[in-house]
């Protein structure tokens, strides 16, 4: 497998699990997808931490879903991977969000988590 297919399978597991927790409008396990010290910025001030992520997403209204698109990959040292996408965010009551986000993972035995998450709106 070339790097830029093994990037995106270590992207696709953590994302897959953020989407699914993300679909299934569970704060918690949305926030057990980052590191304990993970910068989060979403549409709101940033914060540090899984207990930051966890009341953004707690805020979010119920029925949010989250398809994304890997656009980009880097890796920046043997346990980091930055990842570029474009996410589309669907509410039952509003029109699609679409963003870009940039996230990076860093890997390790215990787990593969975000350690960074930069959300950020082009229109």
């Amino acid at each position: 497998m070339n790097g830029t297919a093994a990037n995106e399978e270590v992207l696709r597991r953590v994302l897959d699990r953020w989407k699914a927790a993300v679909d299934a409008h569970d704060p918690q396990r949305v926030a057990a997808e980052f590191t304990a010290d993970a910068i989060f910025q979403g549409l709101h001030p940033y914060t540090v931490g899984r207990q930051g992520v966890a009341d953004y997403y707690d805020s979010q209204p119920p029925g949010m879903t989250a398809a994304y698109r890997i656009l980009e990959t880097r890796r920046l040292a043997d346990d980091v991977l930055l990842g570029y996408l474009s996410v589309d965010f669907s509410f039952i009551d509003r029109p699609t969000l679409t963003v870009n986000l940039s996230v990076l993972v860093r890997q390790s035995p215990d787990g593969d988590r975000i350690s960074h998450y930069q959300v950020s709106r082009l229109n």
